[in-house]
């Protein structure tokens, strides 16, 4: 007879048995714990599951219930829950399936012993019941977390797969999750189920902490089911079955939310698929994923890695290269630049290799890309030799060239000061085939200045090119903040509302980083408009929005009928100009990013009808002394490129002061016309909508 706490009205709980001091009489209490407890219909069965609960989460590699039989119990106790519906609907047995998964699952995370014991307690079978669906969702998510962990490991895996329905209802749980957990709990406040309330909040918080917690968790059923899914997808006698078109098709979409960050989710088990052979055919064949794999190559996702391997696999592969290569190769050209990308290095040589092989390998009809793939891929390749090149030549010279590129980018920011955008882009395009290769801060600031040209001729393709062609050279990483801002408006341009999403994050973050003197006198180092493009991708990218449309909005606590069940901001945003984000982009000799930027005002008239060239005589003399220290470099060509680099200096601070004034007077101008507007005259012309010509600025 164990002894028994005389405060304790239940003689042989649990809790009792935890406090004896002899191990091994305290060992026998709890095996036969563990063997009477399913069989026990009293009150407050659910007290020492939640402690158990608590043991496997805090001490997961601790064997002591697992050889006492703490498998065995937990799922005699969800077969209970699944056949004796009375038991489970009384006092609050409706917790202990819950738990009794969770505890699984956690006990099977790490120690591959433990998994082994789990499977011969047989705890498959009722896992695979919660995961058909016949509890709840709640029940849904740890299952398959626990069956998750039961399929990672070699020795467990076999009986999983003998299961067949596993794999067949975790695709359908990852296709369905979120419109299961919105239409069951999120869109009605008023039938949500108590104990799916407790158990999301642990009994703190109200709706909208309940609210959050749902979306976590709804992404981590998604997430999870994923996670099972792969571990199959490494077997390629599962491959036919998970490669269905409407399967693959919805892949790149499901990234986990901004609440699940640390999952790779689609992408994931996309990369897993292509590893092999068999999956890279329906990949390459299915309808729009490849535009999705090169957006996700092309973004600020974490798992931008990911999907550059996907690429570069389908292009390795003859079978699949002849499908993929003319959507490829514009992307992994895009970021041939990149160095080293988490544990892969030197990344941008692999992919100018592998497009090499491309052009090397066309001999066959079946694999020859298109003529302008070709092109981008001779182009790419004639800059790594032009780089080689430069690697030879005088430092003067390297000097001379990089001065050269800036007087012709000089030209490029007077004309778009004069609105003349395409010109601008020309001359930016012209500045990038002087400027050496290795002067990546200017190739930066050249790529970024094209790509906001770009932008404001509605031309987002040419904007994300160039955008990611800066964030590429950029040293961090995708941490150029002027290009981060202009490829989140390009991606929203196109209705690419993730991919705008995280740039727009990435720029708010670097604001807030920055140590721009100007930013740090504000209070608040986030723009405006950011914030405004961010809480409309948040919205645009919400995990529940495809439900919502489908079901109807939230309803209940004041929001019915709201489809995101908040209160919406519908408010525009502007383009971001020189002054919101300090000067990031400074090139090697000194010369400032300058971007020109752009701002909205709706009470703006175009007052860009001055000649093109204004102060063409400076940028005369700029090419005068250019000429000169060309023709005598062979004597004294060092002193000759440093005086040329001090004159120019001269002209662009010059150029600045006549840029500021220009400003004040347009600033004046504006000022003018907005009280003359206010006063009843007529309103002012903008030049196209959502863009108007404010603030520009040269440098």
């Amino acid at each position: 007879m164990e002894k028994v706490s005389p405060d304790c009205p239940y003689p042989g709980c649990f809790f009792c048995v935890m406090k004896e001091g002899n191990p091994s009489k305290r060992r026998a209490s709890i095996l036969k714990f563990f063997r009477e407890l399913p069989s026990q219909d009293d009150d407050g069965q659910v007290l020492p599951i939640s402690g158990l609960w608590n043991t496997a989460m805090a001490h997961p590699n601790d064997p002591e219930f697992i050889e006492l039989g703490i498998f065995e119990c937990m799922a005699a106790l969800i077969w209970k829950g699944l056949k004796n519906r009375r038991w489970l609907s009384h006092d609050q047995n409706i917790y202990i399936p819950y738990y009794a998964a969770h505890i699984i699952g956690s006990y099977t995370m790490n120690m591959e012993e433990f998994a082994e014991s789990a499977v011969h307690a047989g705890v498959i079978p009722p896992l695979v019941e919660l995961l058909r669906g016949r509890l709840t969702w709640v029940e849904q998510r740890v299952a398959v977390r626990a069956l998750g962990h039961l399929a990672t490991y070699p020795s467990t895996f076999p009986t999983v797969a003998s299961h067949a329905e596993i794999l067949e209802l975790s695709i359908q749980l990852a296709m369905s999750s979120l419109e299961i957990v919105y239409s069951h709990f999120y869109q009605y406040f008023d039938r949500r189920l108590s104990y799916h309330c407790d158990l999301l909040t642990r009994g703190m918080g109200g709706v909208e902490m309940e609210s959050r917690k749902a979306e976590e968790w709804a992404s981590q059923l998604q997430c999870w089911s994923l996670q099972l899914i792969n571990c199959f997808a490494f077997k390629p006698e599962f491959l036919p079955a998970i490669c269905k078109p409407e399967f693959l098709a919805k892949l790149p979409g499901m990234w986990g939310g901004l609440v699940n960050e640390n999952s790779p989710a689609g992408i994931g088990l996309l990369r897993t698929i292509c590893h092999h052979k068999l999956g890279r055919g329906p990949v390459a064949s299915c309808p729009g994923l490849i535009e999705a794999l090169c957006n996700i190559a092309r973004s600020s996702d974490d798992w931008q890695y990911m999907a550059i391997d996907c690429l570069l696999w389908l292009l390795q592969d003859p079978s699949t290269c002849h499908k993929v290569i003319d959507k490829a190769v514009p992307t992994l050209i895009d970021i041939a630049e990149i160095t080293n990308l988490g544990d892969h290095k030197k990344l941008g040589d692999s992919i100018v290799n592998v497009l090499q092989d491309c052009i090397q390998l066309q001999g066959t009809v079946r694999s020859s890309p298109s003529n302008r793939s070709k092109e981008q891929i001779e182009e790419l390749l004639n800059s790594r030799q032009r780089l080689k090149w430069e690697k030879n030549m005088l430092k003067e010279d390297l000097h001379i060239k990089q001065a050269a590129a800036l007087v012709v980018k000089l030209e490029g920011n007077s004309l778009f000061s004069a609105g003349n955008i395409s010109g601008a882009a020309s001359k930016y395009s012209e500045a990038l085939a002087l400027c050496p290769m290795r002067s990546k801060k200017e190739r930066v600031v050249l790529y970024s200045n094209r790509a906001q040209c770009h932008l404001l001729m509605q031309q987002p393709l040419a904007a994300i090119s160039d955008a990611t062609r800066a964030l590429c050279l950029h040293n961090p990483l995708n941490r150029h903040a002027k290009s981060l801002w202009r490829r989140a408006q390009a991606y929203d341009m196109l209705g690419l509302a993730k991919e705008s999403l995280l740039d727009a994050i990435l720029f708010i973050n670097e604001c807030s980083q920055s140590n721009d003197p100007d930013l740090s006198l504000r209070q608040n180092k986030v723009p405006d408009y950011a914030e405004r493009l961010v809480k409309k991708q948040m919205r645009a990218a919400w995990l529940f929005r495809e439900a919502a449309i489908k079901h109807g909005g939230v309803h209940g606590e004041g929001n019915s009928g709201n489809i995101y069940g908040h209160e919406t901001d519908d408010s525009e945003w502007e383009t971001a100009s020189e002054s919101d984000i300090g000067n990031d982009g400074r090139d090697e000799m000194g010369d400032e990013d300058d971007d020109s930027e752009w701002k909205n005002e709706d009470e703006r008239k175009d007052k860009y009808d001055k000649p093109p060239m204004k102060g063409k005589p400076l940028y005369f003399i700029a090419h005068l002394m250019l000429t000169t220290a060309f023709f005598i470099s062979g004597g004294c060509s060092v002193m000759c490129a440093c005086l040329f680099v001090g004159l120019l200096n001269i002209i662009v601070n010059f150029q600045h002061l006549l840029s500021v004034k220009r400003q004040l007077g347009y600033r004046a101008q504006s000022l003018g016309k907005k009280f003359e507007n206010k006063h009843g005259n007529e309103p002012s012309v903008s030049t196209e909508e959502g863009f108007s010509l404010d603030d520009v600025k040269l440098f």
